[in-house]
């Protein structure tokens, strides 16, 4: 591991939290109310995007980029847990329970389309 290495994930890094922020805060103002589809659309898209690189095939090296710094501060399963828990305290059992049936019922086939889309380049 080199030090430029360690920048790039820092940077790339970085570039995924602020994408992964911005993209959930247009969903969250778009749909009104308490579920969290921005947290949802993020991490599905984030399954997708990192199937696609896994697909791709890459160098350790930019696999680690691509895939750890960007999707890695992109995705947040911390954030998931976290809102499914807030929904279960507000007694709002459905929607939690929607929260992780959904994301895993279309975060899995999402996953394998990017990496079979992946592979396919």
């Amino acid at each position: 591991m080199t030090a430029l290495l360690w920048v790039g994930v820092a940077v790339i890094g970085g570039v995924g939290a602020v994408v992964r922020f911005s993209l959930d805060r247009q969903i969250s103002l778009w749909a009104s109310g308490n579920f969290p589809l921005g947290t949802m659309v993020v991490n599905i898209s984030g399954a997708m995007l990192l199937g696609f690189v896994a697909g791709l095939a890459f160098s350790p090296h930019v696999a680690l980029l691509a895939g750890t710094a960007f999707c890695g501060s992109y995705t947040t399963f911390s954030t998931w847990m976290f809102e499914t828990q807030r929904l279960a305290e507000e007694r709002q059992m459905w929607p939690a329970v929607l929260n992780i049936v959904v994301s895993i019922a279309l975060g899995l086939p999402a996953a394998w389309l990017g990496q079979t889309l992946g592979a396919s380049l």
